[in-house]
Formats: structure tokens, sequence, C-alpha cells
């Protein structure tokens, strides 16, 4: 597993690319990072395929410029925009009673195998909801149990092949051939998810530029993954529209002054209750704005995204079984007065606002909301408790178990040791080797039954002459 990793995250409004492997004691060693504005992809989508391209080259180039190692692997984030999202089944028997890893591989290939999927559509991820070992409740990792059926149910992602090869177009101008996928909800979740609200159900809501990415984990699976074409970007967009004002003065606005609980309003605390903005056409002419209509613009379009979320949910059943609630991430939600807006929106459901956990690096801060995406992909690649799934490459993943300092040693001194061993024992029996070439002229002793038998054959031949 010492394999050097691309990670990329394809964004619509920037490109990221992180080279990294794992260090001797299998964390995540990142060796150079690499981030561009992007330029031919619109909510997930590549519409300009030589824009896109050198845009994903030049953050690739940036990442490279800091190490000398060879990609060996690449793994790109996409989004839900164009995927399809099916359930399947398989079953296989145990013909030694005892579950290996070929077993489940077996058993997630024919649940796969018993899926219908769309002509248009290739898989990206075979997920395992629970296993079965004959008639026993659900189990999380049938490894080395002993059974003489096993059964899955996989939640399976797929997404448009034309999309997915107009990405790997977009890399093949970098010298990338060889590509893996990875649903960009799918990794924000791996990014800022624990064991525990995995395991009691939470809904990740991933709030990007234009779009917003909703997956939803029951029993440390992937059950539910879903998409909203609307993002910080159309707040932007509504601030230039309503105010009249430039896109890049709108986007100041929203950074310097976005907020859905200020008192804004005339006569407030913070003194501030109007500003001045540019008009389009001619920047030179400035008017008023006031802060508490700016509010309100904002406050619309962020409620909208999140009611079309919960409207989502809750068409698909999984809003009544969200244990652990509901997690917010993405650049949108740094926005000041997000998680109270979304606690009164999903009543009675708990709301969090999270960021991944950084890695610790020479280049960014991954701690970031905005890096869940690219910091889940370096887990889903590199981490070590992964679960069993099949990738997009329909191989079997396997979980990465990391070894306890003193059990690390041990293994590596038992192993130094049985290598001396090993070495001490050829060495002798090159000795003795190479000893009997050099005497090849004299033979092999006698034992002392062959030493009498031979004196007494002299003594006779001694009395006939």
């Amino acid at each position: 597993m010492d394999n050097t990793l691309l990670a990329i995250d394809i964004g619509s409004s920037k490109i990221m690319a992180v080279i990294a492997k794992h260090d001797l004691e299998y964390n995540i060693n990142i060796l150079g990072t690499g981030t561009e504005k992007s330029e031919g992809i619109s909510k997930g989508l590549i519409v300009n395929i030589e824009d896109a391209s050198k845009a994903i080259k030049s953050a690739i180039l940036q990442a490279k410029k800091s190490t000398a190692d060879m990609i060996e692997e690449c793994i790109v984030s996409i989004s839900g925009t164009y995927t399809k999202s099916i359930r399947s089944s398989g079953s296989v028997n145990i013909p030694n009673g005892l579950i290996s890893e070929t077993e489940i591989n077996q058993v997630m290939q024919m649940a796969l195998y018993n899926a219908t999927i769309v002509p248009e559509y290739e898989v990206v991820h075979v997920v395992p909801i629970f296993f079965k070992v004959d008639d026993s409740l659900d189990v999380s990792n049938p490894l080395n149990m002993n059974g003489s059926r096993l059964e899955v149910s996989v939640y399976i992602v797929t997404a448009k092949r034309t999309a997915l090869t107009n990405i790997k177009s977009a890399l093949s101008d970098s010298g990338i051939q060889t590509t893996k996928f990875l649903l960009d909800g799918y990794a924000s979740a791996i990014a800022v998810l624990d064991e525990q609200q995995k395991k009691f159900g939470t809904t990740v809501i991933n709030m990007g530029s234009t779009t917003t990415e909703i997956v939803s984990y029951k029993g440390k699976s992937l059950i539910y993954n879903g998409f909203i074409p609307v993002g910080s970007n159309h707040i932007t967009n509504d601030l230039s529209v309503m105010l009249n004002t430039p896109a890049s003065v709108a986007e100041k606005i929203k950074v310097g002054h976005g907020s859905l609980t200020k008192d804004y309003s005339p006569n407030n605390e913070l003194g501030v209750p109007k500003i001045k903005i540019s008009k389009i056409g001619d920047e030179q002419v400035t008017s008023e704005a006031a802060l508490d209509y700016i509010q309100t613009i904002i406050h619309a379009r962020v409620e909208e995204v999140l009611v079309l979320v919960r409207n989502k949910l809750k068409k698909s059943g999984i809003l009544d079984s969200i244990g652990s609630g509901i997690t917010i991430t993405g650049g949108m939600s740094n926005l000041e007065g997000i998680k109270p807006l979304a606690q009164k929106i999903f009543e009675g459901i708990p709301v969090s606002i999270s960021a991944p956990k950084n890695i610790k690096n020479p280049f960014v801060d991954f701690g970031e909301a905005e890096m869940s995406t690219i910091v889940g992909i370096l887990y889903y690649a590199l981490g070590t408790h992964k679960t069993y799934e099949l990738d997009s490459s329909k191989k079997l993943i396997k979980p990465i178990k990391k070894l306890k300092g003193t059990e690390e040693n041990k293994i590596l001194n038992i192993s130094s040791a049985n290598k001396e061993i090993n070495t001490k024992r050829i060495e002798e029996k090159v000795v003795e080797k190479s000893e009997l070439k050099e005497n090849t002229t004299v033979l092999t002793p006698l034992n002392k039954e062959k030493k009498k038998g031979v004196s007494k054959f002299w003594s006779k031949l001694s009395e006939w002459f």
C-alpha cells in the first residue's frame, strides 16, 4: 500500500489536486497540492473540455512541483448531478464453511450482476448495506466467520457514461490514463462523520458553489444520495440582479456582510444600516443599499435550498429515520446563522455544522468546511478504517488495519529475526556446497563395518599369494 495517489476535486468554483501516500505508520502524508479556478465546468458537469483540461492540468502541475514521486493511482470526485442509485442483493454458498475475502468479493459481484443497470450508465460504487451469514442478524464484517451461505444487500451508485468519459478526456491531457471515481457527497460524509454518527444514521448536506449534495448513512452504510442544483453562487447572482451591481461586487457583499442573524435594521447596534455599491455598466456611479434588504435576499435563497433538501429527504423516506441528525458542510455552511435557520426548517432534528479534521501538512489547511470533498477522497483511498466495497473499476476494496506501535515493532522484530535465521542457514549451505566442490578428490570416509570388511579382504588376498 505504498502507491502514490493523485486526488482531484473538480468543483464548479475551483479545482484542487493533492498528491499523497502512506508514511511508515499508515498515516496520510501530503506530498503536494495545487489549486486552480474552475473553467469549463458548470454544476459539476464539464461543458468545455478544452478549458476544463487546462484548469485541471494547471492544478496537477502545481501539486507536482513539490514532489518527484510517480503517480500510480488517480481518484476524482464526481457530482451527484448525473448519478442514479439502485439497490440489489446477492448470495453465495461457502464450500469450506469459512468466509474469506474471496467469498466476500463473490457475493458483492453477484449482487452487482443481479442489478439492473441502465445501459448508458456506469457503476461508481457498490456499497454493502448489510451482510447475512446463514440465518444470522445483520453482519457488518463477515470475514473469518463460519457458515454455509453468505448474503449481501448493496447500494449501487451509477453515473452517466458520457459525463465520466468527458472527465477522462480532460485528464488525459495531463497524462492520467487510469482513473477511479468517487461520489462528491460520499467523500464529504467520509470526511466529516465519526463512527457513531454513521452507525445511528446521519444525513450530510454539502452546500457548494453551484450544487448541494445530499448523502445519508445508516448502520455505517451509504443508503441514499441526491442533489439540488443550487449553491452559494446563486446568492451572488441574486444580489447582482436585485442590486444591479457587478457579480464581483455582489460576491464581496455576500462574504463581507452575509448574515442571517445580525440586526441590520435602521438604528441597529452595529450602526451600519446601509452600504455603498457600484452599478453595472458604470462602476464609477454608486448608490446605497440597505443591509436588511440584502439580508432578506440572502435569507430567501438559503431557505429555498434547505426546504428543497427537506422535501427531497421526505419524498425518499429518509427524513423519518435520521437518528443522529443532519450535518451541514461545504463553503456555504460558513454563512452566519445557517444553523438556526436549518433547525427551524428541519424541525425536531438535530443540526450541526461540520468541517473535516485537518491533515497535517506544510501546504494548506484541510480543516476548512470547503475542503470536505478532497479530504474525503484522501480518507477513502488512504484511510485505515474502510469497509468492503466495489470501486468504480469493480474491484474489491479491502479494509486496512493500522497496527499499534508495539504490535508493529513486534512483527518487524520477528520478521527481521526470521530473516537473520534464514540468511544464516543459506550461508551455511553455501559454505557446505563450496567445501564439497573444493574437495572433489577426497573420498567419503567409511564406517566401522565397511572398514572390517576391507581388512578381511586384504588378509585373504595375501594368503593366496
